[in-house]
């Protein structure tokens, strides 16, 4: 077990608890196809994660990360704006009090290791969820063409799937 302190401009300190090894013993059906680094290598956000709360996450993550404080959608893989404001996120109660930046924040954190199973099985379940827009992103576009829906395939890169190989 390994316990985390966080300091950052949100959280101003939090604690938590890591119960399994780094990238290991994720739930059976929680298989995402690229870790938290990988997205950030890729861009996604538009750069403006995880920019003010580093120290949390291993440096190697950011040696090629696409980061900013101003969000910038230029850095994102496709280029395009893809995501909702963290507001709307807070207004529809997507936001667990733990994890303030929402989803990605708790994906690297249950990378790092932590675990809150009932926490856990809610954030499995919206990301299931997105299997919806790979629906229709297969359904509508030859594989691998990245023209086609490219404002979808970004925020689907969002959620850890890789649309590059949809």
């Amino acid at each position: 077990m390994r316990n985390v302190v966080v300091h950052d401009s949100i959280q101003k300190q939090y604690r938590y608890t890591c119960t399994e090894p780094i990238g290991k013993n994720f739930d059976p059906e929680f298989r995402p196809d690229l870790t938290p680094k990988e997205m950030l290598e890729l861009g996604v956000f538009g750069g403006s994660y995880l920019f003010d709360c580093q120290e949390e996450f291993p440096k190697h993550w950011f040696a090629h990360a696409k980061i900013s404080n101003v969000k910038n959608p230029k850095l994102n893989y496709f280029r395009i704006h893809a995501s909702q404001q963290l507001s709307e996120w807070q207004k529809k109660g997507w936001i667990y009090a733990d994890d303030p930046r929402g989803w990605f924040q708790w994906y690297c954190r249950y990378y790092m290791g932590r675990r809150i199973p009932i926490e856990d099985a809610r954030q499995i379940s919206r990301w299931k969820a997105i299997g919806r827009h790979i629906a229709q992103i297969k359904k509508n576009c030859r594989k691998g063409d990245e023209l086609c829906r490219p404002r979808q395939r970004q925020a689907v890169l969002h959620w850890a799937y890789d649309s590059r190989k949809i």
